[in-house]
């Protein structure tokens, strides 16, 4: 039973949301909701890892792997948070007890596309599904915390030019009003907007839109990344990806003829844009990626999810060539945010893949996502904990006027619309090549 009152509500249960939820002060009262079940986000589909500094030696290489594969267009502020931040985001990953590989006692680290040097953490090829299974659990203990499954942000309520809470959906497709002392929006991506998406279907910028209506500041909404390796399939529904870490792990690119046709480990856009060149020239809806030179008991033990998700398709990793196509993967812009997930509307926060802080510029450094989405969720909790006190409860609203929200599917279009006129209209390139047709 969802009540009218709560002192934080948080839309979204992926990664940024849980840990935000489990880094404010314990006597809070918070509402969680999510439009699908709790497990649903793309935080949990997350295969390669979590980025960490591995030592004061690495600073710089690691800013630099960060800032080069963005284009140099990040902010060096928040760059500089996260990579010094992420040591104490993986000891508190470990306290809620997340398992990386270790090699003996040690952890293990791996190396990703655009990385000059190993300094991921993983968990076998599953690494989000672990992180984020065991903040659920944690998140789920307690007893301030309340999660709603199934349940939708329909819009935000805002009194005196500050967000006082949402107007949520529930399951029965009743409408109700929500008040609160501050908002975050962690609610992911657009990846639902599009055909071929390695995103959850449901996922479909619901924070983006409504900052559009209520004219709260966006960032980038265009720097949208095209994963260079999704299984190409003719099945409905998300595309299947297959990690950076296969091309880490030395994985390699052929085209039709069988021929290597481009360096594996630059970054993503430079790869993605390299395989629909070589689509184009053979007039192919896929290239093919080979990981033909590792032996088959290790390809087992690495990426067991990625063997079996591709012997269900008919190919066998250890054996086979596997067709791939480029597939929309992660939103670099969003709502515009500070280093403390800060919007440009009062007490509303936006934290994960839904907000922008800068620092992935105009493409994401591989396994970059789930640190920066921690480092700043933990930031804006540790803010807002110190402030929260001084904010006075927003009266809860007596009615609202449940028409504009009567129909359901007909505002999903208005929010589609909105998104995708929004992108359109920052980089019409882009729109042409990689929306338009998938509109």
């Amino acid at each position: 039973m969802v009540e009218a009152y709560y002192d934080v509500i948080i839309v979204g249960t992926g990664a940024a949301g849980l840990f935000t939820g489990l880094s404010l002060p314990g006597h809070l009262r918070i509402l969680m909701i999510t439009k699908d079940e709790v497990e649903s986000s793309d935080s949990y589909l997350a295969q390669g890892g979590i980025c960490v500094l591995r030592s004061k030696e690495d600073y710089e290489c690691y800013f630099e792997d960060t800032m080069r594969a963005g284009h140099y267009e990040n902010n060096t502020e928040s760059v500089r948070i996260m990579i010094q931040e992420s040591p104490g985001i993986i000891d508190s990953l470990i306290s809620y007890g997340v398992e990386f590989e270790r090699d003996g006692e040690a952890l293990a680290y791996t190396k990703e596309g655009a990385h000059s040097v190993s300094r991921i953490l993983y968990h076998k090829d599953v690494t989000g599904k672990e992180i984020t299974r065991k903040l659920i659990a944690c998140a789920m203990k307690r007893s301030n915390i309340t999660i709603a499954a199934h349940t939708a942000m329909a819009d935000l309520l805002i009194q005196d030019k500050r967000c006082a809470g949402i107007v949520m959906r529930k399951p029965d497709g009743s409408i109700q009003p929500v008040s609160s002392k501050a908002v975050y929006l962690a609610t992911g991506g657009i990846g639902g907007l599009f055909a071929n998406s390695t995103n959850f279907r449901h996922i479909t910028g619901d924070g983006l839109a409504l900052a559009l209506r209520h004219g709260i500041e966006l960032e980038n909404v265009h720097y949208i990344q095209i994963h260079p390796t999704a299984l190409y399939s003719h099945r409905e529904g998300r595309r299947f990806l297959i990690s950076e870490s296969v091309r880490g792990e030395g994985a390699i690119l052929l085209n039709p003829d069988g021929q290597r046709f481009v360096d594996e480990l630059q970054p993503r856009d430079l790869v993605t844009e390299a395989i629909r060149q070589e689509m184009d020239r053979f007039h192919s809806p896929c290239v093919y990626l080979s990981l033909a030179h590792m032996q088959k008991d290790k390809i087992l033990y690495r990426f067991p999810n990625i063997y079996e998700r591709c012997l269900e398709e008919g190919y066998d990793l250890s054996e086979d060539r596997i067709p791939i196509t480029p597939a929309q993967h992660y939103l670099m812009g969003g709502i515009r945010t500070d280093s403390f997930a800060r919007t440009s509307l009062g007490n509303l926060f936006a934290v994960g893949e839904a907000g922008c802080n800068g620092v992935h510029g105009a493409n994401r450094l591989a396994s970059n996502s789930l640190l920066e989405s921690l480092v700043f969720a933990r930031r804006s909790a540790g803010l807002l904990a110190s402030s929260i006190g001084s904010i006075s409860p927003p009266p809860v609203p007596a009615s609202i006027d449940v028409s504009a929200y009567a129909d359901s599917q007909a505002r999903s279009r208005e929010n589609k619309a909105l998104i995708l006129n929004e992108i359109k209209r920052k980089d019409r390139e882009f729109y042409d090549k990689w929306c338009n047709a998938e509109d």
